[in-house]
């Protein structure tokens, strides 16, 4: 039953422009799923839905993968926009951002899934890349200070 309610959630989510949980209930018992808000809610987390913002500036749920192809260009404008450094120290690459921008850029970067990357994490002006080797931390710092018109 799980699995059918998932698949549904994402046919949903494709097909109409859901910003809420009580839109998403909605349209699931419409569908003749007898749930709850509490399992909307725990069916958004297990999904790993996100709110992906549309063409005409409201939010929607959408999968991280949707919004991977939207992210791409939003991340480079993003990261030039709110970047001031960028330094790498063993397998550590550390980006200095403006005050209050550390999470949406890491979001964004967690988003695009870079391979190169084992992990994020991003406090208010900070954020730490992990990286498998000193070696491809010191190749990243050095692209992603391009991206922000450094060398």
């Amino acid at each position: 039953m799980k699995a059918r309610r998932h698949a549904k959630i994402l046919e949903l989510i494709k097909a109409y422009d859901i910003d809420t949980q009580e839109g998403l209930l909605q349209y699931l018992r419409e569908a003749g799923f007898d749930v709850t808000q509490a399992t909307v809610s725990r069916d958004i987390k297990e999904l790993r839905l996100v709110k992906s913002l549309t063409r005409d500036g409201r939010y929607k749920y959408a999968t991280g993968h949707d919004n991977a192809r939207d992210m791409s260009a939003k991340f480079y404008s993003l990261f030039s926009d709110s970047v001031v450094g960028v330094e790498s120290a063993q397998n550590l690459v550390v980006v200095h951002t403006m005050n209050g921008m550390a999470q949406a850029v890491c979001a964004a970067m967690d988003t695009l899934r870079f391979p190169e990357f084992v992990g994020t994490l991003a406090g208010e002006d900070t954020i730490f890349i992990v990286c498998r080797t000193a070696e491809i931390a010191e190749a990243q710092q050095y692209e992603l200070r391009k991206l922000i018109g450094g060398s």
